[in-house]
């Protein structure tokens, strides 16, 4: 089964065309088995995509085996798979996800590393709430961005603290389909640093939609500007936070193309 690796900031992908995937095959025990760090290739995710004539469909499944609607990073690592062999300046190109329709342009190229600029969407549902996990209040901006996610302002914690509350705020009863978790801190109006608990991962580097996410809920509710650079621990993205949508920007970059032969 031929499959492609990619990354952005470290958060990584496996790709799959769905031709390639054997019929009857059960998705789930399989982005298990391929996304396994020490006995598999190992990735956060595991992408099954076709191509399509203004670009690519995908569904996206955690390492955990768990369905997820959409990846900001992974989106833009298929952006980057498929236009790989194409130079074409400023380039458009639209990725269809179960969370929506994105719109990417590619804005640079620097080797094998492909910038692009992306449209994701606008929230929906977004609000504060205070929620009880691990003994403690914490105050969260909670929305649906193509996928459920929570954001905690303030200083960043601790590992130890990161580590519990984490998969606490992921499973907490007021997310039913589970929740992706950000930690964020507002340094200055255009600069914020997260942390990221990804649901069905766990800690990631980075996270696309974790980090527009971030951004919407700092700048609600945490005095932050509208654009500004969100810094996780694999780097740093741009995000836009404009009347028609949330833009995206960031690079992604194709590691190996292989053959698992199990």
């Amino acid at each position: 089964m031929k499959f492609v690796k990619v990354h952005a900031y470290g958060n990584d992908f496996l790709y799959i065309r769905n031709r390639d995937v054997a019929s009857g095959v059960a998705l789930d025990a399989l982005a298990r088995e391929l996304c396994e760090r020490h006995t598999g290739i190992g990735a956060d995710g595991l992408i099954l995509y076709e191509p399509t004539k203004d670009g690519a469909s995908m569904r996206l499944l955690n390492a955990d085996g768990s369905r997820s609607e959409v990846s900001g990073n992974g989106v833009r690592g298929l952006a980057a798979l498929l236009l790989r062999d194409d130079d074409r300046p400023d380039v458009e190109i639209t990725i269809h996800s179960e969370g929506g329709i994105k719109e990417l342009v590619r804005t640079g190229r620097e080797g094998s590393r492909q910038t692009f600029r992306a449209a994701m969407g606008l929230p929906v549902d977004l609000r504060q709430v205070t929620v009880t996990a691990g003994g403690e209040a914490v105050q969260l901006a909670v929305m649906n961005f193509g996928n459920p996610q929570c954001v905690s302002l303030g200083p960043l914690p601790d590992q130890a603290r990161f580590a519990r509350l984490g998969p606490l705020l992921e499973h907490h009863a007021i997310f039913p389909a589970r929740s992706n978790v950000e930690f964020a801190h507002v340094e200055a109006p255009d600069i914020v640093r997260i942390l990221i608990w990804e649901r069905g991962v766990g800690p990631t580097t980075s996270s696309g939609t974790g980090s527009c996410a971030a951004l919407i809920a700092a700048a609600a509710f945490g005095g932050a500007a509208r654009n500004a650079t969100v810094i996780a621990p694999g780097g740093r993205q741009r995000v836009e936070w404009l009347d028609d949508s949330v833009y995206l920007t960031g690079w992604a970059e194709v590691l190996i193309d292989g053959d698992w032969v199990r």
